[in-house]
């Protein structure tokens, strides 16, 4: 990589190709080789992780004999990163290039999963190499997610970032779905704990792709920001999130959105196995349909964006996924309307989260200054992921103590309320993306406003929402 610290951002490079502008996601990556090379990096990555999901809970249950409870505590250790780390995670990524966090998060994690093979050939693995191995790279994961998304917009200018977007999430949910079967296949191949050694080489391709970009991404800090308290920095973050009423709506929603979907995804699979009665083999098809689903919502979601605006499909998108929930709630016996009622669940619970996840961080990214960008994805990750734990707590007492049907019903009621919120925002009437409020040359304070505290702060979160 070249001496990176202290250049300026450059404009987007791009592949002179008459400038007429496409929103198809195809045309972004042909016209900007240096977003093309981070999304290449990121498919690549995603694919070797799409097969650790599979091979990494077998390991633990088949290689170490995993108690639940020690499952549970595998599944939280990823995402305990986002409560303790998830703000200030931000800040640091302001100070820092972004192509050198890229690069070292993709080879850190290389090193990571590339040590439960050898310690599973060596016979040393134990379970609490799995939880630190989880741990930390969730760590890394935080960091890549936060400065990706904040290093999109200075590879694609502001009008391609809905295609962008709509390209980034056709490939998660692409490679999402061909991953889990592809390590399904690896483990039955290779054992589980081997099959891990596919996601350390695809970690490792993925960094030469990213440290291929040509842009270093900016790590121009101020000497005034250098002696700043860290939390003062993190303020500003949370303030440019909850003082800007358009993504304030869209982060309450998503937060909400997120619990409620946590909430029903833990007794999803006890759900039909138990109430439904549904076999393995059915059961894989019904979350395939999901899957495929997710790859359709994503192919459409920027001429659907194009025809109804960003608000508009945002709230469609939370409405779809909320009554989802409600939908597969309604399976009854006998079996082919309940298979008929789980196709529509599955479809709704594919294509919603397409339109709203693309035009949540087009938003972000087009509506608050780079200066403070990273910080607020830092904000937004905590709060959606943060919740994902207790969503997941909810669900497993709600499940014991009433049904698992209820708690789909109280799920769907979760996400239902986020979607009133947004409807209560400005997003029902936005219909194109409106200029950011404040330009790039603001001080960090200045753009993310005046402090707000008490009355001043409840004024402007309870004006967002009248429209």
């Amino acid at each position: 990589m070249a001496a990176d610290e202290g250049e300026a951002p450059a404009p987007p490079e791009k592949i002179d190709d008459g400038d007429r502008p496409s929103s198809r996601p195809w045309s972004v990556l042909r016209r900007y080789p240096d977003f093309r090379r981070l999304f290449v990096g990121n498919c690549t990555s995603l694919l070797g992780s799409s097969v650790t999901m599979v091979a990494l809970p077998l390991t633990a249950v088949v290689s170490l004999n995993a108690s639940p409870v020690q499952m549970g505590l595998l599944g939280a250790a990823a995402l305990l990163p986002h409560l303790v780390l998830g703000l200030p995670a931000g800040v640091w990524v302001d100070r820092v290039p972004y192509r050198r966090i890229l690069v070292l998060a993709d080879l850190v994690q290389a090193l990571l999963l590339g040590s439960v093979p050898i310690l599973a050939v060596l016979g040393l693995l134990q379970i609490w190499h799995l939880y630190a191995v989880m741990a930390l790279a969730g760590v890394c994961g935080l960091f890549e997610a936060v400065t990706a998304q904040s290093f999109t917009p200075l590879l694609v200018p502001r009008e391609q970032l809905l295609p962008a977007n709509s390209a980034l999430m056709l490939s998660n949910t692409t490679v999402t779905t061909t991953g889990s079967a592809l390590g399904g296949v690896l483990v039955s191949l290779l054992t589980a704990p081997i099959a891990i050694a596919v996601d350390a080489v695809s970690f490792l391709l993925a960094g030469v792709c990213k440290a291929r970009i040509r842009s270093p991404g900016p790590a121009v800090v101020s000497i005034e920001r250098r002696q700043r308290h860290l939390w003062a920095d993190v303020l500003d973050g949370v303030r440019a999130v909850f003082a800007h009423r358009i993504i304030r709506a869209v982060t309450l929603a998503a937060t909400l959105g997120a619990l409620g979907g946590q909430i029903q995804n833990v007794v999803l699979v006890l759900y039909l196995v138990r109430d439904l009665k549904l076999s393995p083999a059915v059961i894989g098809v019904v979350i395939a349909i999901g899957g495929v689903a997710g790859i359709l919502g994503a192919l459409v979601v920027t001429p659907i964006t194009r025809f109804i605006g960003p608000g508009r499909s945002f709230i469609a998108g939370m409405f779809l996924a909320a009554i989802a929930g409600l939908v597969l709630a309604a399976a009854l016996s006998p079996l082919s309307p309940v298979l008929a009622v789980l196709v529509v669940a599955q479809v709704l619970r594919g294509t919603g989260p397409s339109l709203y996840s693309v035009n949540q961080q087009t938003l972000r990214q087009a509506l608050i200054t780079p200066a403070l960008l990273s910080r607020a994805n830092a904000t937004w990750r905590f709060l959606v992921y943060g919740t994902q734990p207790l969503g997941a707590l909810l669900g497993g007492v709600l499940g014991s103590v009433l049904s698992l049907r209820a708690t789909l019903v109280i799920g769907g009621g979760v996400m239902l309320l986020g979607t009133a919120i947004a409807c209560a925002s400005p997003l029902r009437s936005l219909r194109e993306l409106p200029a950011p409020e404040r330009d790039d040359k603001s001080t960090p304070s200045e753009v993310a406003g005046p402090s707000l505290t008490g009355r001043g702060m409840r004024r402007r979160f309870l004006g967002g929402f009248r429209g």
